[in-house]
């Protein structure tokens, strides 16, 4: 079980480190550096392991105290945690609001995005081999067609990116080939400008301009001339964000084969749909697709198309078998004929085999067509797809848990060593204490909520439960205060105190303490994220 409140805990790390509240004033920062850093202060121990460590925990007591005695930074690290300082937000006159900052951080974090994918060549590719059954069987060959396109994408510089690419196609004896580059210059954060060119099975050269109009609407126009008879080709397209899953667009091109066409798109995690409906001098057709996802990693699509020239329906679906790559399959039925296509996504890798079976329709062959690959799929799905990934996803999820397990070993490697600096001063703390019968803290684990309570029973925690907590007596012994209190914030998690670590990622934790006050001893057991304060009556035992 994942913990609530998660993001809002981990943006409250540097006041559990520094043991302040998220509250504190500017002054109750500094004394709370000057104090952990007195203890921590390298130049204090003479032991090279010592120092070593001392020198860690010292560097991030003074990280946490520039980013909280910052106005601006700690604003920032309130909202968005350590991201938000990382992406390079700034507040200023114009960008003083949450709202302002959230929208900002956002913009930030798809440059970034974006900018991480330019730093590298992006290729794109799609292999198109079409195979014809009925051929086949007349004895003339098994692929009917053939063709392969590839692209290569490279940011040059911060505004400039260049791409090249070609086409290749055979079909029978004939075949032919394309070659394109594309040239694209950002003008502006709100315009971009691409010139292009062509050679081959579609000679041309042409220039297009995009302008984001608001923040909900966009414009490209493009101008187009062909090499080969001269003509001229003018194209509009206009797109518009209607909400934050739905957007809309119209498309004008005026040329040899003039055509207006109106399209809606609608994607959310279940679903995705999408309608286009175009008029042209040449055709008029509608075409519309649908793509429900049963799960994170399979989904189905019905696409239909009907016009002048088309008459088709295909139904289908995929299941992600990587974390790049998925399959699909799907069944076509139209007025040119039955086919299967085969897909393969490989990232931006493409292999496309649509299989044609035949082109005289009846109900039985089409039934059959359909029914067959699906009863095919469903029995691999059954007897060959689901135990091996049911295997893989095992395999992952160990070798997720050893990793887990080693992280946290060397978290709380960090933390003992961090407890030792504390040691003699926590002694010292509850030697005073136990002598004016005031508070001292006589256990404290913290970790996994059932190896918590089983905590004065320790021969009912296994050796998994056992690691999945820790000793923080000493920490809090420091902790408390010369007048015998020991308060934790409200809204902190409590892996971040000095001395502590997370000794189960991802699970709900919490923190059980038995101590003694007055001569009476007392118990209280607490959420991670939930205030303590000690000592009170109702914890007595």
């Amino acid at each position: 079980m994942v913990e609530s409140s998660e993001d809002e805990g981990n943006n409250k790390k540097l006041y559990a480190l520094l043991h302040v509240s998220p509250e504190a004033s500017d002054e109750e920062i500094r004394k709370a550096y000057r104090q952990w850093a007195q203890v921590y202060h390298p130049d204090k121990y003479q032991d090279l392991q010592m120092k070593e460590v001392a020198t860690e925990n010292f560097q991030r007591i003074c990280e946490a105290y520039e980013i909280l005695c910052d106005e601006t930074k700690r604003q920032i690290y309130d909202i968005y945690g350590m991201e938000g300082l990382t992406s390079g937000l700034e507040l200023g006159p114009k960008l003083n609001k949450a709202e302002e900052i959230k929208e900002e951080l956002e913009r930030l974090k798809r440059r970034r995005e974006e900018e991480k994918k330019a730093a590298h060549f992006q290729p794109a590719g799609v292999i198109l081999a079409q195979v014809s059954v009925p051929s086949f069987l007349a004895g003339h060959g098994l692929v009917r067609a053939m063709s392969m396109t590839s692209e290569i994408q490279s940011q040059v510089s911060k505004n400039n990116v260049i791409a090249f690419g070609g086409t290749l196609a055979v079909k029978g004896s004939d075949g032919d080939a394309a070659a394109n580059a594309v040239f694209r210059h950002q003008l502006s954060s709100v315009s971009s400008v691409e010139i292009m060119a062509s050679a081959g099975l579609r000679g041309l050269i042409g220039v297009q301009t995009t302008r984001q109009l608001s923040r909900n609407s966009r414009a490209t126009m493009g101008l187009a001339m062909s090499l080969r008879d001269g003509s001229i080709n003018l194209s509009n397209a206009w797109n518009r964000q209607l909400s934050t899953s739905t957007s809309a667009n119209i498309e004008l091109n005026l040329g040899s084969d003039s055509s207006i066409a109106v399209g809606w798109r609608k994607k959310n995690q279940k679903m995705a749909a999408a309608g286009e409906i175009r008029i042209g001098t040449s055709a008029v057709g509608a075409v519309g697709r649908y793509t429900h996802r049963f799960s994170s990693k399979s989904h189905g699509r019905v696409t239909g198309k009907i016009g002048s020239g088309a008459l088709e329906l295909e139904v289908g679906g995929g299941r992600k078998i990587s974390e790049l790559s998925t399959v699909r399959m799907l069944y076509t039925i139209g007025i040119q004929g039955i086919y299967w296509k085969l897909e393969l996504h490989r990232g931006p890798q493409k292999l496309v085999v649509p299989i044609f079976l035949s082109r005289h329709i009846s109900l039985g062959f089409a039934a059959g067509a359909f029914f067959l690959p699906t009863s095919l799929y469903f029995a691999l799905k059954t007897l060959v797809f689901k135990p091996y990934f049911r295997r893989r996803e095992q395999q992952q999820a160990l070798e997720n848990m050893e990793q887990t397990r080693t992280q946290v070993q060397e978290a709380k490697a960090a933390a003992e060593k961090a407890q030792q600096l504390l040691k003699n001063v926590a002694i010292r703390k509850q030697n005073k204490q136990s002598e004016s019968n005031g508070l001292v803290i006589v256990e404290a684990v913290y970790g996994n909520p059932k190896a918590v309570k089983n905590s004065n029973n320790p021969e009912e925690n296994n050796n998994e439960l056992a690691s999945q907590m820790m000793d923080v007596t000493l920490p809090l012994n420091f902790l408390v205060s010369d007048a015998g209190q020991l308060k934790l914030h409200e809204g902190v998690k409590k892996s971040g105190i000095m001395g502590f670590c997370d000794p189960c990622p991802g699970e709900t934790k919490k923190l059980y303490v038995k101590y003694t006050y007055g001569g009476n001893r007392y118990e209280v057991e607490v959420d991670d994220l939930q205030e303590l304060i000690i000592p009170q009556e109702g914890h007595r035992i």
